[in-house]
């Protein structure tokens, strides 16, 4: 059985100078993502003894891979020559988001590696606005003409896929309008002898480069599609989006929305690769800005120092009912925000999602209500009344808390917000300041304070 290939496995090889086994086992037995992972333990030495003894494929596919500090080190030790066979083998797409990355004195010299015509759709697809269709799309597709045979079109597939990001799906073009699609699938079991007129498909799916990226993923999604063609303001084809990208995208958006959630600036960058003082300005202005807001929850209590004088066991109460409610509040705003993003839920759902909310708060706040209620009597935190006080106050603020919960997310969406804005940190901080005035408004009531 062959020995896997670890990194400690590679150190061993290198050190013993078993290049040209290295080099068969690299091309054999390892895929170019976990080779970029291993990679990324290495130093600058032996991270560039592997990648040369990479194939020309591999290694491009392995460069995409790779953080933004191993490309800028390996763009340092290789030669222009291999600089400009690890380009000619990138797509298109992985090329623009490489170059995104890099500082300006590293664009530049991986621009000279490229030739005029690439270089050309580079800097076409750079001027797209960041998280459009058109900053993530590929221009490599494979355009077919309708009064092609399907032999004409296998023979076109052969000639220039392999230089292509997919051949699954060929476009039908005329003047470089979008009038059609046929599938490997179809040609392949198809006459020869057929039109692609008479095979191609035209209830067509399309997008175009303005739109936003997170709308062609869902629409990729929705409709299962390996790739979707992107066309310009005049309707002509100028690329496509596949479902790796897609994937991409997801992952960028769901990372982003998961920061806000949490109250943290997103940031591109990995956790290890982004500095302390970066991870300093990202957390800082939420927590100054929760910090502040907390003011108005000590302004209520102030407010109530007579009450608490005459009744001091109410404090203990206090962080118990805020932090029901604002985990109420999370449960409820996370699932609207994941129905946004899947688009199961619209802002015209508002009065539905209300109601419902509503009547889940109502069953969640008996049981809670009833369990704290026993719970204080049996710990002789206070009597009946107490209890009911306190169990009141419960069911008031899960119901303030879900209906806070499930609103402010989609009101962000109605006006152009992030629905994961109105997540954890500022529903949290809504739901305590209704709770506290809730509670001493009942508190006050209850015992005549």
């Amino acid at each position: 059985m062959r020995e896997k290939l670890t990194e400690e496995r590679i150190l061993e090889m290198l050190e013993r100078k078993q290049y040209k086994e290295l080099k068969e086992e690299l091309e054999n037995n390892m895929y170019p993502v976990d080779l970029a992972d291993i990679l990324e333990e290495f130093d600058q030495k032996h991270m560039v003894m592997v990648f040369r003894l990479l194939a020309k494929e591999e290694a491009a596919e392995t460069f995409t891979y790779m953080n933004s500090d191993m490309r800028e080190i390996l763009i340092g030790a290789l030669t222009d020559s291999e600089l400009e066979e690890v380009m000619e083998e990138m797509y298109l797409d992985d090329t623009v988001d490489v170059l995104e990355e890099m500082p300006a004195n590293v664009v530049d010299r991986l621009l000279l590696a490229t030739d005029e015509e690439k270089r050309t759709q580079i800097n076409q697809l750079l001027q797209y606005p960041e998280d459009s269709a058109g900053s993530v799309m590929n221009v490599d597709y494979i355009a077919v003409r309708k009064e092609m045979t399907v032999a004409e079109a296998i023979l076109k597939i052969r000639q220039v896929g392999l230089n292509k990001e997919t051949i699954y799906t060929c476009y039908v073009t005329e003047k470089r309008k979008l009038i059609g699609y046929v599938d490997v699938k179809e040609l392949l079991t198809t006459s020869e002898s057929k039109l692609i007129e008479e095979i191609m498909e035209t209830n067509l799916l399309y997008a175009h480069t303005t739109d936003d990226q997170e709308d062609v993923v869902r629409m990729i999604t929705k409709y299962g599609l390996i790739a979707l063609p992107i066309l310009d303001h005049e309707n002509c084809m100028v690329g496509i989006v596949t479902v790796d990208d897609a994937m991409d995208v997801m992952q960028e958006e769901t990372t982003e929305d998961i920061s806000i959630m949490a109250g943290v600036a997103p940031n591109e960058d990995s956790y290890f690769e982004t500095t302390v003082l970066e991870h300093v300005k990202s957390r800082l202005p939420w927590l100054l800005f929760l910090m502040l807001s907390a003011t108005i929850t000590q302004m209520i209590m102030n407010s109530y120092e007579s009450a608490l004088a005459v009744m001091p066991q109410l404090a203990g109460f206090i962080p118990m009912l805020t932090g029901t409610g604002g985990n109420c509040g999370s449960q409820s705003s996370t699932l609207v925000i994941r129905g946004l993003a899947v688009e199961e839920i619209e802002f015209a759902d508002l009065p539905k999602v209300i109601w419902k909310e509503v009547r889940v708060a109502v069953c969640i706040s008996l049981v809670l209500a009833v369990v704290n209620g026993i719970r204080i009597l049996i710990m002789g935190q206070g009597d009946v009344m107490v209890a009911l006080t306190i169990g009141l106050t419960m069911a008031c603020t899960v119901v303030i808390a879900k209906v806070v919960g499930c609103t402010l997310p989609l009101c962000a969406k109605k006006v152009g917000l992030d629905p994961a804005i109105m997540a954890t940190p500022l529903i949290s901080t809504l739901v305590d300041i209704s709770t506290i005035s809730v509670y001493f408004a009942i508190v006050s009531k209850a015992f005549q304070l």
